[in-house]
């Protein structure tokens, strides 16, 4: 695809404080998670996954969830997404007052039982019932599903292209505002992606979402790259890599946010971020979780001399 058929400008969702903790055995303090959801918000990003609503013994990373919901709702511009697994969780975000909720569900038989107890036809009727509960309470709120293991899935292997579109299909009959495709186990490919993103627009148009891609064998940006030319312009990430999926062994690695926003910036596709400021923002995330592994080329690295962002280097 030729630059010009390239949208102008992407959205960059960071899901670091949910996606990334949750892999994390230890707990970041409350207040390191409200300075470092601060600084990603100054340096830019205007949709963050705060956390998750879910029982905190099953993830106790993130039972101050609700609170780190009060805190970013204070940060002007910016869109406070949470997830929920379920119904209940649904409640307590549509409670909290989050702008968007997001729903895992499993393109892959075996991984929906194994992330969230229920086979993907249960939670078809659980989206249905959150879709019911979201335009009774917050019709302001927008449900978007991320169709985990949309690429391949560690626990059943291949997942037919087939089904991951009739399920989208099924997903937006169902009333969600939106579902993308994520690559929870790192299978992925570039040819891959960009096939199965256009039969989702070919499928449900402007409802297809974001590419949550992981960097697990190192194809994360070029996913996405691959995504952006099938006309995808929203792409979740991790600031420093931090992140996987629990119930998917060896699915680590979210697609590092630093280097993604490079990699847009230097082609001239705006991404609202400013480098400098996001680099410092691995600040907070070092001091709430010190010795904890991050990643990234870009910080690592440095700018390229003669770097400017906003201009294109083609």
């Amino acid at each position: 695809m030729s630059p010009s058929h390239l949208s102008a400008a992407v959205l960059i969702s960071e899901v670091g404080p949910r996606d990334g903790l949750q892999s994390v055995a230890r707990t970041m303090p409350s207040a390191d998670k409200r300075r470092w959801i601060s600084a990603l918000h100054a340096a830019g990003l205007r949709e963050i996954e705060v956390g998750s609503f879910v029982p905190p013994d099953l993830l106790p990373q993130l039972a101050d969830t609700a609170e780190l919901v009060a805190h970013a709702l204070t940060l002007p511009g910016l869109t406070v997404m949470a997830l929920v697994p379920n119904l209940r969780g649904a409640e307590a975000a549509l409670a909290a007052g989050v702008h968007k909720i997001t729903v895992p569900v499993s393109a892959s038989a075996a991984h929906s039982l194994a992330n969230v107890r229920k086979t993907r036809e249960q939670m078809l009727d659980e989206v249905r019932r959150i879709v019911a509960l979201r335009d009774e309470r917050a019709p302001q709120t927008t449900v978007e599903v991320g169709i985990s293991t949309a690429f391949g899935c560690t626990l059943q292997g291949l997942v037919p292209e087939d089904e991951v579109i009739r399920l989208a299909e099924q997903l937006v009959q169902a009333g969600v505002d939106e579902t993308g495709l994520s690559d929870t186990t790192g299978h992925a490919n570039p040819a891959q992606v960009r096939r199965l993103f256009k039969r989702l627009f070919g499928a449900v148009g402007a409802k297809a979402g974001a590419a949550h891609m992981h960097n697990t064998r190192g194809l994360g940006l070029a996913n996405c790259l691959a995504a952006h030319e099938a006309g995808v312009t929203t792409f979740d990430a991790s600031l420093g890599g931090l992140g996987g999926c629990p119930y998917a062994p060896g699915a680590s690695g979210n697609v590092v946010t630093e280097d993604l926003v490079f990699m847009f910036e230097a082609m001239g596709v705006a991404t609202g971020v400013d480098l400098a400021a996001l680099i410092a923002a691995r600040e907070p995330l070092k001091a709430g979780l010190p010795g904890e592994p991050i990643y990234g080329m870009t910080p690592e690295a440095g700018l390229p001399k003669g770097f400017v962002q906003g201009a294109a280097h083609v």
